[in-house]
């Protein structure tokens, strides 16, 4: 990078805010260290970086807490990272109207603890909350276990604030859930990994904390099974919040808690102990929440709908196992080999999980499977028993998984593979027609191609 443009990054944001050199390890990404790293105090000052770095042909790329740096084709030439972590306030709360505007750098789980003790909440829950800030998650469309119930950030935005690639700040939306006419301008921001504008601040809808709370598991001793206890799920009156479907392996370490502290099984509902975890079969839990005797009538009934299915053990599981389903199939494994994320109809997730695991098992190598069986989303990680020297079987298995989710109208993206894999496999899969329509809007937005150029679907 040009002495020049990292001085003038220095004068704008001031030099402790610009890292170079070996205060860069933390943002290297496949491999890829970028030529500096800036942070910028105010909206004012991302606009700033942005309009110097477009100066200068130098590609920006966002970063809030790097949970998802790794998701997408790496970076062809050098950058500049452009971090939102000074950028960390509940700008304005509005009880009565149940929103908040919060600036893009505030990490998920400092939000939700100011909010919970005012008695509201965000209904988001994804991964690494720890870690994750709001601009990361909006920008990755990450969401959790309670997207059955209360959908993605798509659908909790109401307004937002960018930078736009040549500088320019655009605010789209409002304050209030009723909002203007036109396009609806801040979705688009959603979901695109700050290809199109860097978030810097967003307003949300809200929800009362609910007065209770509960998941429940229930033993299964074929995936189909648990499918079928779904489906009857599904087309009964119940209300849940979220319905998870885990393999044996990633139920395992779920109930193990292979991480740290164990979220553990309670009591079965009917008072005895938990059985030990099968070597096969599945998991399924699912989270109720309202009023407490609703709750535990949900929760009875649950028992009831599942039990004709081989639905069994019935049982509580503590409210820690909550952000621990958001990643249960990566975190079955202490180093996974490579992850795959699928968008399939919800009646063919247990038939997906079954058959891509046989493929994988064909090969010598271990999967986990982790489903929002509600919606049809799928998480899949795939290891190789030892570091493989060839890519090859590993890039064929993901390939065929990807041909499965296609056979049936869906399609997979690889959130995760080091690069001799990624360089076998396609890391997004062909749009079509979408895709065209895609890369007319980043050539409108951001002709330069300024911020992260070709990371995202398309080549874009």
């Amino acid at each position: 990078m040009q002495d020049a443009l990292l001085e003038r990054l220095r004068t704008a944001v001031g030099s402790a805010n610009v890292l170079t050199g070996v205060e860069l390890s933390p943002y290297v990404v496949d491999g890829r260290t970028p030529e500096a790293a800036v942070f910028p105090g105010s909206l004012e000052e991302v606009a700033m970086v942005i309009g110097l770095a477009a100066e200068s042909d130098v590609p920006v790329v966002p970063w809030g807490g790097g949970t998802a740096a790794s998701v997408g084709t790496p970076a062809a030439r050098a950058a500049l990272v452009l971090g939102l972590r000074r950028l960390a306030r509940l700008v304005e709360h509005e009880p009565g109207d149940l929103t908040a505007t919060v600036e893009a750098g505030m990490t998920i789980a400092a939000l939700q603890a100011v909010l919970r003790g005012r008695g509201q909440w965000l209904s988001l829950d994804p991964a690494d909350a720890e870690r994750a800030t709001l601009g990361g998650v909006l920008s990755a469309d990450a969401s959790g276990p309670r997207r059955h119930l209360y959908g993605t950030a798509r659908d909790l935005l109401i307004g937002v604030t960018v930078v736009t690639a040549d500088a320019a700040v655009v605010k789209g939306g409002g304050k209030v859930v009723k909002n203007v006419a036109g396009y609806d301008l801040p979705k688009l921001f959603i979901g695109s990994y700050g290809t199109l504008g860097v978030i810097v601040e967003a307003t949300l809808k809200l929800r009362p904390v609910p007065e209770d709370e509960r998941l429940v598991a229930l033993r299964f001793a074929r995936l189909k099974d648990a499918a079928a206890a779904v489906r009857a799920l599904l087309a009964s009156d119940l209300i849940p919040n979220a319905v998870e479907l885990l393999d044996a392996t990633a139920a395992t370490a779920l109930v193990a808690g292979v991480a740290g502290d164990a979220p553990g099984l309670g009591k079965t509902l009917a008072g005895a102990p938990p059985a030990t975890p099968p070597p096969t079969g599945a998991l399924l839990v699912v989270g109720f929440d309202g009023l407490p005797e609703q709750v535990e009538w949900q929760c009875a009934e649950l028992a009831r709908l599942a039990a004709p299915h081989g639905g069994r053990d019935a049982a509580p599981l503590a409210s820690e196992a909550w952000p621990r389903l958001a990643a249960a199939a990566r975190a079955a494994f202490p180093v996974a080999t490579a992850m795959m994320a699928f968008d399939v109809l919800p009646t063919q997730v247990a038939e997906l999980m079954e058959q891509g695991a046989g493929v994988a098992r064909a090969r010598g190598l271990q999967t986990a499977w982790a489903a929002h069986a509600g919606v049809g989303a799928v998480s899949a990680a795939l290891v190789a028993a030892a570091e493989p020297r060839e890519p090859g079987p590993v890039a064929a298995v993901l390939g065929e998984w990807r041909e499965m989710a296609r056979a049936g109208g869906g399609h997979a993206a690889l959130e995760w593979a080091p690069l001799a894999v990624k360089s076998q496999v396609q890391v997004w899969d062909d749009l079509g027609a979408a895709g065209r329509i895609m890369q007319r809007i980043k050539a409108q937005l951001d002709p330069k191609g300024i911020l992260n150029p070709g990371r995202f679907v398309a080549g874009i």
